[in-house]
Protein backbone atom coordinates (compact mmCIF):
# COMPACT_ATOMS: atom_id res chain seq x y z
CA UNK A 1 0.00 0.00 0.00
CA UNK A 2 0.81 3.31 -1.07
CA UNK A 3 1.30 5.02 2.75
CA UNK A 4 1.88 8.24 1.79
CA UNK A 5 -0.95 9.02 -0.57
CA UNK A 6 -3.64 7.47 1.66
CA UNK A 7 -1.91 10.22 4.06
CA UNK A 8 -2.52 12.87 0.96
CA UNK A 9 -5.71 11.51 -0.26
CA UNK A 10 -7.97 9.80 2.45
CA UNK A 11 -6.71 11.71 5.28
CA UNK A 12 -5.42 15.06 3.49
CA UNK A 13 -5.26 16.94 6.74
CA UNK A 14 -2.59 16.36 9.77
CA UNK A 15 -1.57 17.83 13.19
CA UNK A 16 2.34 18.89 12.67
CA UNK A 17 4.44 19.19 15.07
CA UNK A 18 8.12 21.23 15.09
CA UNK A 19 9.79 23.38 18.09
CA UNK A 20 10.07 27.33 18.93
CA UNK A 21 13.33 29.08 19.10
CA UNK A 22 13.17 28.06 22.99
CA UNK A 23 13.07 24.28 21.99
CA UNK A 24 9.28 23.50 22.76
CA UNK A 25 6.63 21.82 20.97
CA UNK A 26 4.38 23.56 19.00
CA UNK A 27 1.64 21.89 16.76
CA UNK A 28 -0.85 23.48 13.91
CA UNK A 29 -2.98 21.69 11.59
CA UNK A 30 -1.85 21.61 7.73
CA UNK A 31 -3.17 20.10 4.97
CA UNK A 32 -0.63 17.63 2.81
CA UNK A 33 -0.90 18.71 -1.11
CA UNK A 34 1.15 16.27 -3.00
CA UNK A 35 2.59 13.32 -2.56
CA UNK A 36 5.19 10.66 -4.64
CA UNK A 37 7.52 8.53 -4.36
CA UNK A 38 10.40 11.18 -3.12
CA UNK A 39 7.83 12.26 -0.39
CA UNK A 40 5.35 14.60 1.16
CA UNK A 41 4.22 18.29 -0.29
CA UNK A 42 2.97 20.72 1.98
CA UNK A 43 3.00 25.25 1.70
CA UNK A 44 2.90 27.87 4.36
CA UNK A 45 3.30 31.48 4.21
CA UNK A 46 6.88 32.78 4.39
CA UNK A 47 5.26 35.28 7.39
CA UNK A 48 4.04 32.71 9.92
CA UNK A 49 6.00 31.07 12.84
CA UNK A 50 5.54 27.56 11.35
CA UNK A 51 8.69 28.77 8.56
CA UNK A 52 10.71 29.82 10.83
CA UNK A 53 10.18 26.79 12.93
CA UNK A 54 10.82 24.63 9.27
CA UNK A 55 13.74 26.77 8.62
CA UNK A 56 15.69 26.79 11.16
CA UNK A 57 15.30 23.07 12.32
CA UNK A 58 14.60 21.22 8.64
CA UNK A 59 12.69 18.53 10.80
CA UNK A 60 8.68 17.80 11.58
CA UNK A 61 6.45 15.12 13.26
CA UNK A 62 2.39 14.09 11.57
CA UNK A 63 -0.04 12.27 12.36
CA UNK A 64 -3.53 12.46 10.64
CA UNK A 65 -6.13 10.23 11.46
CA UNK A 66 -9.13 8.77 9.29
CA UNK A 67 -12.15 7.91 10.79
CA UNK A 68 -15.38 8.49 12.50
CA UNK A 69 -14.10 6.66 16.42
CA UNK A 70 -11.53 5.15 17.79
CA UNK A 71 -12.14 2.04 17.09
CA UNK A 72 -12.40 2.67 13.07
CA UNK A 73 -9.70 4.71 12.85
CA UNK A 74 -6.46 4.41 11.19
CA UNK A 75 -3.32 6.57 11.86
CA UNK A 76 -0.57 7.67 9.79
CA UNK A 77 2.44 9.09 11.66
CA UNK A 78 5.34 10.50 9.80
CA UNK A 79 8.58 12.39 11.09
CA UNK A 80 11.33 13.36 9.17
CA UNK A 81 13.77 16.24 7.33
CA UNK A 82 12.53 18.86 5.35
CA UNK A 83 13.12 20.96 2.66
CA UNK A 84 12.06 24.38 0.74
CA UNK A 85 11.31 24.17 -2.80
CA UNK A 86 9.96 27.42 -3.45
CA UNK A 87 7.06 28.53 -4.92
CA UNK A 88 6.94 26.83 -8.99
CA UNK A 89 4.84 24.11 -7.32
CA UNK A 90 2.26 26.31 -6.57
CA UNK A 91 0.35 26.10 -9.22
CA UNK A 92 -0.04 22.61 -9.77
CA UNK A 93 -0.79 22.07 -5.94
CA UNK A 94 -3.75 24.86 -6.01
CA UNK A 95 -5.35 22.59 -9.14
CA UNK A 96 -5.15 19.46 -7.01
CA UNK A 97 -6.22 21.43 -4.50
CA UNK A 98 -9.12 24.13 -5.73
CA UNK A 99 -10.42 24.86 -2.52
CA UNK A 100 -7.05 26.90 -1.92
CA UNK A 101 -8.68 29.65 -4.07
CA UNK A 102 -11.00 30.17 -2.15
CA UNK A 103 -8.59 31.22 0.79
CA UNK A 104 -5.37 32.81 -1.56
CA UNK A 105 -8.24 34.90 -4.14
CA UNK A 106 -5.59 36.10 -6.31
CA UNK A 107 -2.36 35.43 -7.69
CA UNK A 108 -0.85 38.43 -5.80
CA UNK A 109 -2.06 37.19 -3.00
CA UNK A 110 -0.01 33.92 -2.82
CA UNK A 111 3.13 35.84 -2.80
CA UNK A 112 3.76 34.85 0.07
CA UNK A 113 3.49 31.06 -0.15
CA UNK A 114 6.28 28.53 -0.49
CA UNK A 115 6.34 25.04 -0.52
CA UNK A 116 8.05 22.47 1.73
CA UNK A 117 8.79 18.59 0.80
CA UNK A 118 9.82 15.97 3.53
CA UNK A 119 12.17 14.32 1.79
CA UNK A 120 13.54 11.41 4.24
CA UNK A 121 12.15 9.99 7.75
CA UNK A 122 9.99 7.00 8.68
CA UNK A 123 6.69 6.65 9.25
CA UNK A 124 3.58 4.34 11.28
CA UNK A 125 0.62 2.87 9.72
CA UNK A 126 -1.77 2.14 13.01
CA UNK A 127 -4.83 0.53 11.77
CA UNK A 128 -7.33 -0.37 15.10
CA UNK A 129 -10.81 -1.09 12.46
CA UNK A 130 -8.68 -4.49 12.27
CA UNK A 131 -8.82 -7.31 14.90
CA UNK A 132 -6.59 -7.96 15.40
CA UNK A 133 -4.79 -4.30 15.23
CA UNK A 134 -2.70 -3.69 12.10
CA UNK A 135 0.79 -2.40 12.37
CA UNK A 136 3.16 -1.34 9.96
CA UNK A 137 6.32 0.73 9.69
CA UNK A 138 7.90 2.40 6.66
CA UNK A 139 10.57 4.94 5.52
CA UNK A 140 10.76 7.60 3.09
CA UNK A 141 14.11 8.50 0.78
CA UNK A 142 17.08 7.68 2.26
CA UNK A 143 15.92 6.79 5.95
CA UNK A 144 17.04 3.76 7.75
CA UNK A 145 14.88 1.60 8.76
CA UNK A 146 14.89 1.51 12.78
CA UNK A 147 13.65 -1.72 14.80
CA UNK A 148 11.09 -0.69 17.59
CA UNK A 149 9.61 -4.16 19.06
CA UNK A 150 9.64 -6.76 21.40
CA UNK A 151 11.32 -9.54 20.87
CA UNK A 152 11.39 -13.16 22.31
CA UNK A 153 14.75 -14.97 22.78
CA UNK A 154 15.61 -18.73 23.30
CA UNK A 155 15.53 -18.03 26.91
CA UNK A 156 11.62 -18.94 26.04
CA UNK A 157 10.41 -22.49 27.60
CA UNK A 158 6.56 -21.76 25.92
CA UNK A 159 5.42 -21.31 29.21
CA UNK A 160 2.24 -19.19 27.80
CA UNK A 161 2.46 -16.73 30.89
CA UNK A 162 2.56 -13.56 28.23
CA UNK A 163 -0.26 -15.44 26.52
CA UNK A 164 -2.74 -14.29 28.97
CA UNK A 165 -1.68 -10.75 29.07
CA UNK A 166 -1.22 -10.19 25.96
CA UNK A 167 -4.03 -7.86 24.60
CA UNK A 168 -4.24 -8.79 20.50
CA UNK A 169 -3.31 -12.44 21.75
CA UNK A 170 -0.40 -12.16 19.23
CA UNK A 171 2.06 -14.44 20.45
CA UNK A 172 2.80 -17.44 18.06
CA UNK A 173 3.32 -20.73 20.47
CA UNK A 174 3.82 -23.33 17.29
CA UNK A 175 7.12 -22.92 18.16
CA UNK A 176 9.84 -22.18 20.87
CA UNK A 177 11.00 -19.97 21.54
CA UNK A 178 7.64 -18.53 20.66
CA UNK A 179 7.52 -15.21 18.35
CA UNK A 180 5.58 -11.83 17.98
CA UNK A 181 3.72 -11.09 15.24
CA UNK A 182 5.07 -7.83 14.83
CA UNK A 183 2.34 -6.03 12.87
CA UNK A 184 -0.38 -7.02 15.35
CA UNK A 185 1.45 -6.39 18.31
CA UNK A 186 0.39 -2.88 20.49
CA UNK A 187 4.14 -2.91 22.13
CA UNK A 188 2.25 -2.54 25.02
CA UNK A 189 5.21 -4.80 27.07
CA UNK A 190 3.01 -6.96 29.03
CA UNK A 191 4.91 -9.76 27.98
CA UNK A 192 8.40 -7.84 28.82
CA UNK A 193 7.08 -7.62 32.35
CA UNK A 194 5.57 -10.39 33.43
CA UNK A 195 7.88 -13.53 31.59
CA UNK A 196 9.17 -14.97 34.20
CA UNK A 197 12.35 -16.60 32.31
CA UNK A 198 12.99 -12.80 31.16
CA UNK A 199 12.96 -14.18 27.47
CA UNK A 200 11.37 -10.98 26.07
CA UNK A 201 13.65 -8.17 25.27
CA UNK A 202 13.44 -4.41 23.74
CA UNK A 203 15.05 -3.70 20.61
CA UNK A 204 15.07 0.22 19.51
Amino acid sequence: MNYLRYLEQEIHSVIMATVDKNGLPVTCAIDIMDSDENGLYFLTAKGKGFYDHLKKNGYVALTGINGSDTLSCVAVSVRGKVQEIGNAPLPRLFTQNPYMNEIYLTKQSRQSLTVFQLYEGEGEWFDLSRKPIERISFTIGNQEKEIRRYEITSQCTGCKVCKAVCPQNCIDFTGIPAAIKQENCLHCGNCFTVCPKKAVVRRG
